[in-house]
């Protein structure tokens, strides 16, 4: 028995779930927009990157073919003659919600059934109640922000005020989130992580999935930056996700990225994160040194989704699609015959969209190694059939939902 890598491109979706429209995104496509812009040239950037999207190493998988399976368009700039080496399909989410979690845990075998509670698209955006409580148990002089916005925006516009007068910046977004931004020196990072555990509190009636620290840094909002030192406070996942089976199994996990937070820190083995993709990929790697056979090692991929993603940045996210594909023989080398990798998405972020919000798309999924057939696995009616396919190489027992495709 070898190990299970599961790694998740974030926000990499390949063409509009059939439920896009019910989320307002109907038309979103963020692999097939990303092609055909870069085929377009609207793609490139002095710097950057320049000419069709190049990942070879992803198309060889079944990348272009999970793309034509899910939208029924050939992607351009792609060869779809040249037979897959891997298993190739693409996954529909069927959790309520767009958000981070809920595509995560249905990965993890764990579909959202409930309603997420959301904060309207109105300024201001949270019930007076909330900010009160959080301003009086923080012991602030106030709030800022108050609003849907983006994250980078929003720090550029009240930072400033922010250091003046000591007022976190708070913020949300089409996903059940709550989010507070603080300048790291002026604020303080601990400051900020007990007022977010605070925020959380208040927010569990709500129903809300996540509260997130964001720090940044910078003299002013010419030059501020968020930090590495971003925090997810989450609810706790379901019982029975593919976290909890290798856990009660004795299996060594380890969680690379943001995959702890997510999962809030429950089952989640040994938790390490880089300063971005590269250095999560770097700790991939070196995770398959020494991970015992039968371990499941969990990688979160974010820069996809909040550097370029929301930012609308096409240029931005073809290169970084360009950047992973370069680090996956790096990968395939680190790994034993017996060892088994997937690599799907949790949700869209098409950066050719309106607003600055995740979208309701379809995922691919593509997986290679421990004599997997290559071929295609078809449309999967739940991302929970990741889960089943991963738990039926590692052993261990099924769970309530989603089905194992022949591996």
């Amino acid at each position: 028995m070898g190990r299970a890598i599961l790694v998740v491109l974030d926000s990499v979706g390949c063409g509009g779930a059939e439920d896009a429209a019910a989320y307002g995104d109907e038309g979103a496509d963020t692999l097939g927009h990303i092609a055909e812009a870069c085929a377009l040239g609207l793609g490139n950037r002095d710097g950057v990157r320049r000419g069709p999207l190049a990942v070879p190493n992803l198309a060889g998988l079944g990348l272009a073919h999970a793309m034509q399976a899910s939208t029924g368009r050939a992607p351009p700039g792609f060869d779809l003659d040249a037979a897959p080496r891997g298993q190739w399909g693409y996954g529909i989410e069927t959790s309520r919600g767009k958000d981070t979690p809920s595509g995560h845990w249905e990965i993890a075998g764990t579909p959202v059934e409930f309603d997420w509670g959301y904060f309207p698209d109105t300024v201001p955006a949270f019930p007076p109640a909330l900010t009160d409580a959080l301003i009086a148990e923080g012991r602030l002089p106030g709030v800022l922000g108050n609003m849907r916005a983006s994250g980078t925006v929003i720090i550029e516009e009240f930072g400033e005020e922010h250091v003046r007068t000591g007022k976190p910046i708070c913020y949300t977004s089409a996903d059940s989130v709550f989010q507070i931004a603080a300048h790291e020196e002026a604020f303080g990072l601990e400051r900020l992580l007990d007022l977010c555990r605070i925020a959380r509190k208040l927010c569990d009636p709500l129903n809300v999935g996540r509260v997130i620290a964001r720090p940044f840094v910078g003299a002013d909002a010419s030059n501020f930056v968020r930090t590495p030192h971003r925090k997810d406070f989450a609810v706790p996942p379901p019982d029975g996700n593919l976290l909890q089976r290798a856990a009660k199994a004795g299996r060594a996990t380890v969680s690379i990225g943001k995959i702890g937070d997510i999962f809030a820190h429950r089952d989640t083995g040994r938790e390490i994160k880089g300063k971005n993709n590269d250095g999560n990929v770097d700790l991939l790697i070196e995770a398959l040194k020494d991970t015992p056979d039968g371990g499941l090692i969990f990688v979160n991929l974010v820069d996809f989704d909040t550097e370029w993603g929301h930012r609308r940045d096409v240029p931005g996210f073809a290169a970084c699609l360009e950047a992973f594909d370069r680090r996956l023989p790096d990968i395939e080398r680190a790994m034993r015959p017996s060892d088994a990798c997937l690599i799907t998405a949790d949700h869209g972020n098409d950066p050719t969209y309106k607003g600055f919000d995740h979208t309701r798309e379809h995922v691919p999924i593509l997986a290679f190694g421990a004599g997997a057939p290559a071929g295609p696995i078809g449309g999967r009616k739940s991302l929970a059939d990741i889960a089943e396919t991963l738990g039926a190489k590692l052993g261990l027992p099924t769970g309530r939902y989603g089905k194992a495709w022949a591996a």
